[in-house]
């Protein structure tokens, strides 16, 4: 007797990563998370690389981690990948507290988030398009 198999909640077109606990607030986590969205994997890869905020290294080591799980569990191609999601969300918060003066203290709050991408591959005529677009724009332009 084993328990029931999970259902899986992505379609099969997509593939997801979750890190948990990152010693940063969801709002400067955020920040980082809205640079991804709705990118292209690879120069969304390439924008975490060349980010200055220390945190863009551990979204970029998740975001590597949701490609790797689309290419090795879903045999999807890394090459049409796109940032379909990037969530972010409230973990636990450590209390601690830092003295003042008078006898007094004040209270010190560090944040944590959970960090969900999930990435989907482009269909072949979504690429067509926006091709297409592409092609408008620069004969739009000379």
């Amino acid at each position: 007797m084993s328990k029931p198999k999970h259902i899986r909640t992505l379609a099969d077109t997509e593939a997801q990563a979750v890190a948990r606990n990152i010693r940063v607030s969801p709002r400067k986590l955020n920040l980082v998370a809205a640079t991804i969205r709705n990118q292209p994997a690879d120069k969304a890869i390439a924008a975490l690389t060349f980010s200055r905020r220390r945190i863009a290294q551990q979204v970029k080591i998740a975001l590597e981690s949701a490609v790797a799980n689309a290419e090795n569990n879903h045999q999807l191609d890394v090459d049409r990948l796109v940032v379909k999601t990037a969530e972010v969300g409230k973990s636990i918060v450590m209390k601690r507290f830092h003295a003042r003066g008078r006898g007094r203290s004040a209270r010190v709050e560090k944040f944590f988030s959970h960090l969900k991408i999930v990435v989907a591959e482009r269909s072949e005529d979504s690429e067509e398009t926006s091709n297409s677009r592409k092609n408008n724009k620069e004969q739009k332009a000379a």
